[in-house]
């Protein structure tokens, strides 16, 4: 109860300033702090405290580039759900000590449903998918399932 009320007391001190410094933050991160403080309506200083103040508590926890994959010679793209065949600690952090090593794993999540892990992959084509499908996961002691899910085209992307 004592973590809930904590949550509670931080999300309070997140007003709608903050909000709008988050919603233009997460468009344009590289924006000067005097843009920011004139689209929020604050003065600089005042614009800049608030933004220190977000990453000084942990609501901001960086900045990122957005990359463009396919200029990359990233252009294949696929959600891949895997489940494994002993669900014990050791079994999920030596999966995950292997995603995080595989270059073309660019997310790793623990999720609940009928299997454990969705992963986002990208990689130059399908041949080499296949080569991470094959050599990477399907060598994998723990893996005992694996479902693709190709990405043909993305209406909206909002991450950072």
């Amino acid at each position: 109860m004592r973590v809930f009320a904590k949550y509670l007391q931080q999300m309070a001190k997140i007003d709608e300033i903050d909000h709008k410094i988050l919603r233009a933050l997460s468009a344009d991160a590289r924006q000067s702090n005097l843009h920011l403080a004139d689209k929020v309506g604050l003065s600089p200083s005042a614009c800049l405290r608030r933004v220190q103040e977000l990453e000084r508590s942990g609501v901001i926890k960086g900045y990122r580039a957005v990359l463009d994959p396919a200029k990359l010679g990233l252009g294949f793209l696929a959600y891949v759900t895997v489940g494994l065949n002993s669900h014990t600690k050791a079994a999920q952090e030596a999966f995950e000590r292997a995603m995080s090593r595989t270059a073309a794993v660019v997310e790793c999540h623990n999720i609940t449903g009928t299997v454990e892990y969705l992963l986002r992959v990208e990689t130059a084509d399908l041949a080499a998918y296949k080569h991470f499908h094959t050599e990477v996961l399907g060598v994998l002691p723990q893996v005992n399932a694996i479902t693709s899910f190709v990405v043909m085209g993305s209406s909206k992307d909002a991450r950072a």
